[in-house]
């Protein structure tokens, strides 16, 4: 009897996505016990501290009121001409790498990591990030025919771990002539650790010695999702001069999302921008990623690359829209400077937390701990190495006792067998 039909790449595959299995678990718990009773640390998205999701008043005054025409027609392929031109400005702010850049519209930044893995690694090609990573990336280089490796994303010191990332690039080097860098700063998804900009510097050095030296190839991929929320507008994107005139050996892509900055995740809005020293390969970026997403989704979402566009057009509407978001920033830092505090007080471990959306607790037992803490009412992601808590949706009055409550479940957790 005939029980499939998928091709070879295809068979085996199921979308069981933990992130959203988690959330839909607390909402069920919700529905049955009450909001009051619950506390919803999975989703990746603002919550304000009465619970209610968050749209910054400005974005949502600027695309409420786009004329019928940018609400329906279609878009480019490659994107809104101005969209394209002010998402590297949303992108870089003061500190565009010199050199030679251009965006391609994404669907959300999935869309630009989806075209980077496609168009620059080969099938069968081990694509690397680290070992604390968004499993996301994980499903894209399985979908592509891709393998996803890792390296130990800290050292001893609890700082960025340069020996080890350079140890798995030379390794897979020997293997296969590209390889492919995916490095999620600032603000790192599900840690909220950040790189500086010397730890950039140091990999650009690194990944040009090896490549120089193995005459290959890099492509180092900035998964930038969270950068607005990850401290001063300016300081935060200081680590983007680490890309000034990158060496002839790599290539930069910087992916950028409008989820998060502009409050509109569901509106599936991104932007990929390539970085080199080399004209020809910035054409041939420009072009074979617009080639792709006519293969893969055609164009985009023509309003919400409008309303970046009219926004970052007009000073007074920008100025309005960053004072937004600085309100949300520092909720969301209140929420997790009260958590260190708690955790400190307790003994609970933590990945380096510097600025965004979640933190992360590292664990041997990830699920059983999150099992633990739903007799307490609290749902949080059990990842490979940890526990990921998603700051941003958890009012602050939920956030105090927390820390303890998920230290008692870990202590129990790291006792069984």
């Amino acid at each position: 009897m005939i029980s499939s039909f998928a091709c070879k790449l295809a068979k085996g595959k199921a979308a069981n996505d933990i992130i959203f299995a988690a959330n839909a678990a607390c909402v069920a718990a919700i529905a049955k016990y009450g909001p009051e009773k619950i506390t919803n640390g999975t989703i990746g998205a603002i919550m304000d501290d009465a619970g209610k999701l968050v749209c910054l008043p400005t974005v949502e005054k600027v695309y409420r009121n786009l004329p019928t025409n940018e609400l329906i027609a279609y878009a480019p392929i490659s994107g809104l001409p101005d969209y394209l031109d002010k998402v590297e400005v949303a992108a870089f702010g003061k500190f565009k790498p010199a050199g030679y850049t251009a965006a391609v519209a994404t669907a959300g930044g999935t869309g630009a990591i989806h075209h980077a893995i496609w168009n620059y690694t080969e099938p069968g090609d081990i694509v690397i990030t680290s070992d604390w990573y968004w499993g996301a990336y994980k499903v894209l280089c399985r979908d592509a025919g891709r393998e996803l490796q890792t390296y130990t994303m800290l050292n001893a010191q609890n700082t960025f771990n340069l020996s080890a990332l350079r140890e798995k690039v030379t390794a897979v080097l020997q293997k296969q002539d590209t390889i492919m860098v995916i490095i999620n700063t600032p603000a790192h998804n599900p840690t909220g650790y950040s790189l500086t900009t010397e730890d950039l510097l140091g990999v650009v050095r690194m990944l040009q010695e090896v490549t120089e030296t193995a005459g290959k190839k890099a492509v180092l991929f900035l998964d930038v999702a969270y950068i607005d929320y990850a401290g001063d507008k300016d300081e935060v994107r200081k680590f983007f001069k680490a890309l000034d005139h990158l060496p002839e050996t790599i290539l930069g892509i910087v992916a950028y999302s409008m989820s998060k900055g502009f409050t509109m995740y569901g509106q599936r809005t991104g932007a990929m921008i390539g970085v080199s020293d080399n004209a020809a390969v910035i054409k041939e970026f420009a072009e074979i990623n617009q080639f792709t997403s006519r293969a893969t989704w055609s164009n985009i979402n023509r309003p919400a690359m409008k309303t970046l566009a009219t926004i970052y057009a007009d000073p007074a509407l920008l100025k309005a829209t960053e004072q937004e978001r600085d309100h949300y920033y520092k909720i969301i830092k209140t929420r997790a400077d009260l958590f260190m505090k708690e955790a400190k007080a307790c003994g609970l471990p933590m990945i380096p937390y510097i600025a965004g959306f979640f933190l992360s607790i590292p664990a041997k037992h990830p699920a059983a701990i999150c099992d633990r803490l739903h007799a307490d009412g609290i749902y949080v992601v059990p990842l490979a190495a940890g526990v990921r808590v998603a700051l941003c949706s958890i009012p602050l009055q939920k956030i105090s006792g927390m820390a303890a409550k998920i230290c008692a479940a870990w202590k129990a957790s790291e006792t069984q067998a």
